[in-house]
């Protein structure tokens, strides 16, 4: 004879569900612009790469040479370059060649785009636009402010 399962283990109605299975609507952001977003906030993500792009950015007609980049940031010219073809991938810096050298430019506003691409998703907006002691209705109602 066979015991019979404990009947609180068991006794699952659909009621018993109802507040555990929240009603998760399909993202609004598609996959592939998140591996995107994704992959520029991770080129920003590396302390050397941020103080890379500030350094570029605040040099003498906006650009700078990887031979001049190595002593600010105490790195050798390859981790440099390094992190510089990453911040060039993800957007956020141009290249020129001239003769051996390379310069790097800040790509003027890409911040910015950044900060537009994701606030275009209404979901992400309104994690960005609320206040933290906002509660979700005012969430919902802030989501519709721009946040860059």
């Amino acid at each position: 004879m066979s015991a019979s399962p404990h009947p609180l283990k068991t006794a699952k109605t659909e009621e018993s569900f109802g507040c555990c299975t929240p009603a998760v609507p399909p993202p609004s952001l598609e996959s592939e612009d998140a591996v995107e977003l994704a992959a520029r906030f991770k080129a920003l993500a590396d302390p050397n790469r941020l103080i890379l792009l500030s350094l570029i950015a605040a040099a003498e007609n906006g650009e700078a040479c990887v031979c001049d980049l190595t002593a600010p940031v105490g790195l050798g010219q390859p981790t440099v370059s390094h992190h510089l073809k990453i911040l060039t991938d993800a957007g956020f810096l141009t290249r020129t060649k001239r003769g051996t050298w390379s310069y790097y430019a800040a790509v003027p506003g890409a911040l910015r785009v950044l900060c537009e691409d994701l606030c275009s998703d209404t979901s992400l907006n309104a994690v960005l636009t609320s206040s933290p002691e906002a509660g979700s209705g005012q969430v919902a109602a802030e989501a519709s402010k721009e946040c860059c």
